[in-house]
């Protein structure tokens, strides 16, 4: 367990086209929905609306985000990174325009769609891992 993704965790992430990222209301409930991330050498890309994960984020920082492979062998093809983080909203500027860049050549589906990565309607959620565990790696 350590703050960083590495070697195989990395490679994991990275191809995961599909993720789940807990959040938690300001009452404590928690909050999971799945989002489709990037990976930028040290941080995990989501775009998003300005919806309830990022107005939990605002709130609390702390994030979880769940990437996972299931199979009928449960001896040999179960996967899991699960990434304990601290979540940034990017809304405007450089940064923005790169991580849209890396979210749209990941996912071409992003321009074409009803929701492109735009400032003024999207924010970017930058999530920095204090913590990483995984299995099946």
């Amino acid at each position: 367990m350590s703050g960083e993704l590495a070697g195989a965790q990395a490679a994991f992430v990275d191809a995961a086209r599909i993720a789940h990222l807990a959040t938690v209301t300001l009452d404590g409930t928690p909050h999971v929905v799945p989002v489709c991330p990037a990976l930028d050498l040290d941080r995990i890309l989501i775009a998003s609306a300005y919806d309830r994960k990022v107005a939990n984020i605002r709130g609390n920082d702390d994030v979880c985000i769940s990437f996972d492979e299931y199979s009928e062998d449960w001896e040999h093809g179960l996967k899991q990174v699960i990434v304990f983080g601290k979540a940034y909203l990017v809304d405007g500027g450089p940064e923005f325009d790169r991580d849209a860049a890396l979210l749209n050549e990941k996912f071409p589906q992003y321009p074409v769609s009803t929701y492109p990565i735009v400032p003024e309607t999207t924010v970017i959620i930058e999530i920095r891992p204090v913590r990483v565990t995984s299995s099946g790696l």
